[in-house]
């Protein structure tokens, strides 16, 4: 049986396979919800695996180092017999060499190993995965340690998504290898007791996609940063200017059909141009889609910039576009609505669930719908009453529902209900 402990002060081990901000959302949900969790006086530990997390000096933080097959500088290195020192290693790296992707299985037989002495002893209370959903973890709930996992939402429309898109067999071939994952990480969700999720569509998704009971899942919306994601008044706005985050460079983001809408807008405004917050990935179709709408000066990336050159770049542009086909909740649009911009969005998903009534918070439009977004890009471009209009209830929502505050009040509900029945 688990131990207790008798500390009110409860100890959560939260574990984050992958940790940095900069490669998507769960290092952003893991840096600001662990934050406001001890704010509320839990204490944390992450537990991370490369990128290294960016996190506050409160949180306690153990490095659970992988292979970093995958590290930005040096992606698909191939390590020296020396350096694979165990039999996780040595299954990590046969398993990227095959074209799959191990990052998670791996990282969560690391994590039973760490993990299991310490359970005994007293150390954790609970263990909150951050969407990892590793074979690793299911020795632990057999043992009865209390664990909560947040699916953010079913990678299966991600996959489902990019086959769509793929031309060749060659494609559909290395996605199938790619997203082999998949299967074992379904298999252990449905396992699992005690699921978060971010939405009430994603709930729904997760139930029919990965087969999880819907009365296994709790809905705690995640939040933004309201103190850092502001409003700069001293910063003009660049007239045209749009402003796009695509930290994946994959079709579920909407890119494509954004640019689009680009090229159809600067014929009726030749101000228009975007400005993209992510990094193109090797063999991107993006380059040859600006190069034949013939927008190559209309089109800016930046990549690795700080969240305080975020939060300006917010305040530059006239228009946030969020052009995704689908999101599981979509944290770049609550940061634009914090920031005072003016939100553009598609009813992919959840988005609609979160940003509010089309016409009060933000505008929204069909996702895949290149001139649906073009037409309310020049509207909304020509109309700068309207814009003002909805970036003040765009804000006004983001501080009376979507905060990290309320989402750790949420998620610290759960962690109660877990630990009353454990």
């Amino acid at each position: 049986m688990p131990a207790t402990n008798s500390s009110a002060k409860k100890s959560i081990a939260f574990l984050c396979y992958r940790g940095n901000p900069y490669s998507g959302g769960q290092g952003v949900y893991t840096r600001y919800l662990c934050r406001e969790l001890v704010e509320l006086g839990y204490d944390v530990t992450v537990f991370a695996g490369q990128p290294w997390p960016i996190l506050d000096p409160e949180v306690k933080f153990e490095k659970v180092p992988s292979l970093d097959l995958y590290r930005r500088r040096w992606p698909f290195w191939w390590p020296y017999p020396w350096q694979l020192k165990t039999t996780i290693d040595w299954r990590e790296w046969g398993l990227s060499m095959t074209g799959q992707f191990p990052e998670a299985r791996t990282f969560s037989q690391r994590i039973e190993r760490r993990l299991t002495g310490r359970l005994s002893s007293g150390e954790f209370d609970l263990i909150h995965d951050n969407q990892c959903l590793g074979e690793g973890l299911l020795p632990l709930v057999e043992e009865g340690w209390p664990l909560v996992a947040t699916i953010h939402h079913p990678i299966t429309v991600d996959y489902d998504l990019e086959l769509q898109h793929a031309t060749t067999r060659r494609q559909r071939f290395f996605l199938n290898r790619w997203y082999s994952f998949l299967a074992p990480q379904i298999e252990v969700a449905k396992q699992l007791p005690h699921v978060i999720t971010v939405s009430e569509n994603s709930k729904r998704d997760i139930a029919q996609q990965m087969g999880v009971p819907a009365e296994r899942m709790e809905v705690v919306p995640v939040g933004v940063d309201e103190t850092r994601f502001r409003p700069l008044p001293h910063i003009k706005r660049v007239p045209g200017r749009l402003l796009t985050t695509a930290s994946g460079d994959v079709p579920l983001k909407g890119l494509t059909y954004l640019l689009e809408a680009v090229a159809k807008a600067r014929t009726e405004r030749p101000d228009v141009h975007l400005v993209v917050i992510g990094k193109l990935r090797g063999g991107s179709v993006i380059p040859g889609v600006i190069e034949r709408l013939g927008i190559s000066d209309a089109v800016e990336f930046v990549s690795g910039v700080s969240d305080e050159r975020i939060v300006e770049l917010y305040a530059e542009c006239e228009l946030a576009v969020v052009p995704s086909l689908y999101e599981g909740f979509s944290l770049p649009a609550i940061e634009a609505m914090a920031s005072g911009a003016t939100l553009l969005a598609t009813t992919g998903g959840a988005i609609p669930e979160v940003v509010g009534t089309s016409g009060d918070t933000a505008r929204l439009v069909p996702p895949a719908d290149a001139g649906a977004l073009a037409q309310a890009i020049v509207e909304l471009l020509d109309d700068p009453e309207e814009r003002e209009r909805l970036a003040v209830g765009g804000r006004e929502r983001v501080f009376e529902k979507l905060t990290w505050k309320r989402c750790a009040e949420g998620t610290a509900a759960v962690y109660d209900k877990v630990l009353g029945g454990a």
